[in-house]
């Protein structure tokens, strides 16, 4: 049996723009993603911690070292500018090895500079 677990997760992620005419997608700075290991196009889902909105999308890569976080598309009306976000990603994991997973987690603080690993 395989269990729905959480791999990848960027807790207080602060939304830095939204591009409405865009055709979807969150574009997340190429370091935060690979320090969270996330993949371009990977699913994801986010909650904004400021209005509760929780949504689905996929990552794009945005300039590494820019602090990016920006919502396209649709995802623009889920936020804006200062809002805190938690993106998250899940994988599949044999039931045996559930007890064992540990995710990847990041936190943000100011200019979504990492403040902490997990």
């Amino acid at each position: 049996m395989l269990v729905h677990l959480l791999k990848s997760k960027i807790h207080r992620a602060q939304v830095t723009g939204g591009s409405l005419d865009y055709e979807g997608s969150l574009t997340i700075a190429e370091d935060l993603m690979e320090a969270a290991g996330l993949y371009p196009y990977e699913k994801i889902l986010c909650s904004n911690m400021a209005n509760g909105a929780r949504f689905e999308t996929y990552v794009i890569k945005g300039p590494r070292g820019s602090g990016q976080i920006v919502l396209n598309g649709a995802a623009a009306h889920c936020g804006k500018p200062g809002d805190r976000l938690t993106i998250m990603s899940f994988t599949e994991v044999d039931a045996a090895q559930a007890a064992q997973w540990h995710p990847t987690v990041i936190v943000l603080g100011d200019n979504n500079k990492i403040t902490a690993r997990k």
